[in-house]
């Protein structure tokens, strides 16, 4: 029987922030009345990640998808949710810096009338506990509005990442979902706005990690070039 929730995690050389966030999850999980599996996607790193992500998921329900090299966090979000099983799936950042506890929230709103809730740090009601930087969060919102402009509109935080999707939902995008990079989240709400699905932005709690994995110049300016292709590169596509 699939499970209940999918929980996606992202990782490149995460060995040292990953054992506090499976804990975490798994302190959660174990918790509810739901069955779950948590899928630990590989992004080709050089360290212990995916041998750790092993030892601590044995007797529970899990996978850990390894790619061969490092591709990007779009690809390791791909890999993982075309892998998922569950009736919904979350992906999340591999330091939780939005608390997994925040998916229950999540999920009422997926088994009514919505069939995505992406988590955002931009909301009146949003919680911000641990800042980023001024440089980090004056990109942060630049970078939205760009994506407003190019991509998606109506979405105030594309990428904080924490979002949760019916499970066909999910598959059925990433699917058609190409980018391999940071920009994959404007990528996936366009085509989702595309499709004409219901998405539901949802404030959260955030918690600043201060071990980024953005670069804080070469990553802006590929990110900037691929929201001018999402459009293009998606011109055709069918659902």
């Amino acid at each position: 029987m699939a499970p209940y929730l999918s929980v996606i995690i992202p990782a490149y050389n995460e060995e040292k922030r990953l054992p506090e966030s499976l804990k975490s999850a798994l302190d959660f999980l174990k918790r509810q009345p739901y069955s779950w599996e948590i899928i630990v996607s590989d992004d080709g790193s050089s360290d212990g990640t995916a041998r750790l992500a092993r030892e601590m998921l044995q007797g529970y329900p899990h996978q850990v998808l390894v790619a061969p090299a490092n591709r990007g966090k779009g690809h390791a979000v791909r890999q993982g949710i075309l892998a998922a099983e569950g009736q919904y799936v979350l992906h999340s950042d591999a330091d939780f810096s939005t608390p997994i506890e925040e998916v229950s929230r999540f999920l009422k709103y997926l088994e009514n009338d919505f069939d995505i809730v992406i988590g955002s740090r931009a909301l009146p009601d949003s919680k911000i506990e641990i800042h980023q930087n001024l440089l980090r969060e004056t990109m942060g919102r630049t970078f939205n509005l760009l994506a407003r402009a190019f991509s998606f509109h109506d979405i105030h935080d594309s990428q904080c990442g924490f979002k949760c999707f019916r499970g066909e939902v999910a598959r059925n995008l990433f699917s058609r979902q190409r980018l391999n990079g940071f920009s994959f989240d404007p990528e996936v709400i366009f085509l989702a706005q595309k499709k004409g699905y219901r998405i539901r932005e949802e404030p959260v709690i955030w918690r600043n990690s201060a071990q980024s994995r953005v670069r804080l110049l070469a990553d802006p300016l590929q990110m900037f070039g691929d929201l001018l292709k999402i459009r293009a590169m998606h011109r055709d596509t069918q659902f």
